[in-house]
C-alpha cells in the first residue's frame, strides 16, 4: 500500500511454515516455503533464502520486521541483524497479510483463528476479534480461554485439549465421559493433566481455535493423536464433507456487552456436540453441525462489533481458514449479514502468509510516522 523506497523491509515470518519477504519500492516479494525452523537445515534455508532475495531483487533493507515471541528463531534472527526492528504481533500479521493483498489500509473486523501466537498478555492467543488496520490492533473478542496442559505437548496430542474441554463443560462428569469417549487417555494420564491444572504448571490458557477443533476431533473418536500438523483438524473437516448437506446448529453463547470483549464459549460448544454425539448423531452429522456453530459464532460476535465500531468490513486469516467446509459455511453467513469479506487469496492464510503483514505493517507505521 505504500512505496517503501529507500527504506526496504525484510520481514522474517513465523516459527512454522515459515517464509520470508523482501521489500523493493511498492511490491513485497516471498520466499519458497521454509518450513518449520526447527533444525539445523531449516535454518540455514532460512538464512540462505534471506541472502537469495537480497540478491536476486539487488537491494538490502533497512528495517526488519518480525513476530513478537521472543524466542522465535526468526524473532532471534532479526535482533541481531543490526537494524532497526519492528515487531508485530502475530495475529495482527495474519490480518495485515489480507489488508496487503487487497490493497486496504482502512479499519476492519480482523478475524484471525490460528493453533497459537504470542500475546501481549502473556497468554496464548489463537482465535481472535481485532479492530485493525495496518498500524495497529484492538483486541475486542476471543474465544473462551481454557489451559493448555503440557505446552506444546497439547498441539501433539489432541485427546489432551479433548479432557480440558470435558472438564470445562461437564466438571462433576469429567472423567466418566472421558473413559468412554476418550480411551487412549489412561486414569493415570487424566490424573497427570489434573494436577498440571490445578496447580497451574506449564500449562498457559489459550482461546486458540486450532485447540478447539483438536478437542472436536478427539472427542468424536475421529483423532487423538497429531502424526502431522493440523491432522486432528484436518480429519474433522474431512468428516463433515461427508454430511455436507447438514445444516443445523448448535446455539453460540457469547458473554461480554458494551466496551467488554466478546467471549465465544468453547466449552458451551463442545457441550452441545457431545450430547448430541452421545444421543446417537453419528461423528459426520455431528462435526458438521460443530463447524456451522463456529461459523455462527464468528457471525454473531462480528455483528456486535460493527454495532460498537460501524465496521463492515471483515478480514479472515489464520491457518483454521485453510479450512474449507468452515469457508464455505462463514462467507456466505457474512455476506447475507451485508458484510464485505476479505481472506486470502495470494499467499497462505497460515503462518507461511504472516511475513507479507510484518513487511505491510512496518511499512505503513515507518509512513505514518
Amino acid at each position: 500500500p505504500c512505496d517503501t523506497s529507500g527504506q526496504e523491509i525484510l520481514a522474517t515470518g513465523a516459527e512454522l511454515n515459515n517464509t520470508v519477504c523482501l521489500t523493493r519500492e511498492g511490491r513485497a516479494f516471498l520466499s519458497h516455503h521454509i518450513g518449520d525452523l526447527v533444525t539445523v537445515a531449516a535454518h540455514d534455508a532460512f538464512l540462505q533464502a534471506a541472502a537469495h532475495l537480497d540478491a536476486l531483487l539487488g537491494t538490502s533493507p533497512s528495517i526488519v520486521a518480525c513476530d513478537m515471541h521472543p524466542a522465535y528463531i526468526s524473532t532471534r534472527y532479526a535482533k541481531a541483524a543490526g537494524l532497526p526492528v519492528v515487531p508485530v504481533q502475530h495475529h495482527h500479521a495474519h490480518i495485515a497479510s489480507v489488508l496487503a493483498e487487497s490493497g486496504r489500509t482502512d479499519p476492519v473486523i480482523g478475524v484471525a483463528f490460528d493453533g497459537m501466537g504470542w500475546s501481549p498478555d502473556g497468554t496464548l492467543w489463537g482465535g481472535e476479534f481485532l479492530v485493525c488496520d495496518l498500524r495497529d490492533f484492538r483486541r475486542v473478542g476471543y474465544i473462551e480461554p481454557v489451559p493448555q496442559p503440557g505446552g506444546d505437548a497439547a498441539a501433539r496430542e489432541p485427546v489432551r485439549m479433548g479432557y480440558v474441554y470435558l472438564r470445562a463443560a461437564f466438571p462433576e462428569h469429567a472423567d466418566q465421559l472421558a473413559a468412554r469417549l476418550l480411551p487412549s487417555l489412561a486414569e493415570a494420564d487424566r490424573a497427570m493433566l489434573s494436577r498440571l491444572m490445578e496447580r497451574e504448571v506449564n500449562c498457559p490458557l489459550t482461546s486458540s481455535a486450532g485447540r478447539l477443533f483438536d478437542a472436536a476431533a478427539a472427542l468424536l473418536g475421529i483423532c487423538d493423536r497429531n502424526s502431522y500438523h493440523a491432522q486432528a483438524p484436518a480429519e474433522l473437516q474431512g468428516r463433515a464433507y461427508q454430511a455436507e448437506d447438514e445444516r443445523d446448529v448448535y446455539v453460540p453463547e457469547i458473554r461480554g456487552a458494551g466496551l467488554a470483549p466478546h467471549v465465544l464459549s468453547g466449552s458451551e460448544l463442545v457441550r452441545c456436540l457431545i450430547e448430541d454425539f452421545l444421543r446417537g448423531a453419528p461423528a459426520e452429522v455431528c462435526s458438521a453441525r460443530f463447524h456451522n456453530s463456529v461459523a455462527a459464532g464468528v457471525v454473531e460476535v462480528c455483528q456486535r462489533i460493527r454495532e460498537q465500531e460501524g465496521l463492515s468490513t471483515v478480514a479472515i486469516s489464520g491457518g483454521v481458514f485453510t479450512n474449507g467446509f468452515l469457508l464455505d459455511r462463514l462467507v456466505p453467513l457474512l455476506e447475507a449479514m451485508e458484510f464485505e469479506v476479505l481472506s486470502n487469496r495470494e499467499v497462505p492464510a497460515g503462518d507461511g502468509g504472516i511475513c507479507l503483514g510484518q513487511a505491510a505493517v512496518a511499512a505503513w507505521r515507518r509512513q505514518c510516522a
